[in-house]
């Protein structure tokens, strides 16, 4: 029996979970579907400029867990951008950080509760 996944914690969700080409011939196209924690590695090490050592303390995993979330998401990014496909941000094992300093270090999350899994 395989060991059951972590929850990945999340400070952040999107503000839009929607993306893709604006030519209307596309919008029922293919979609790419990025999970929260695959947008949470790239606001992280992209955006706020961390390592992934730090960003897998954050998102409270191993390093080697945020490696592949992030290569996974980079790709998904990559697909969607390349091929034309909308990028829709939904799902995964995630739990929304609660925003306190000293439980998560983060003190900036801008976190919201709907959505949350």
């Amino acid at each position: 029996m395989p060991r059951p996944r972590k929850r990945r914690r999340v400070c952040q969700l999107p503000e839009n979970s929607l993306f893709g080409p604006l030519n209307a011939k596309h919008l029922t196209g293919e979609r790419t579907i990025m999970t929260i924690d695959e947008f949470e590695t790239i606001r992280l090490i992209d955006i706020e400029a961390m390592t992934q050592e730090e960003c897998a303390q954050r998102m409270n995993v191993a390093r080697t867990t945020v490696q592949r979330i992030y290569n996974d998401a980079r790709r998904k990014v990559a697909v969607s951008l390349v091929e034309g496909n909308i990028l829709k941000i939904e799902g995964g094992d995630y739990k929304l950080c609660d925003g306190s300093v000293q439980l998560h270090g983060c003190g900036r999350c801008r976190g919201r509760r709907s959505g949350q899994n």
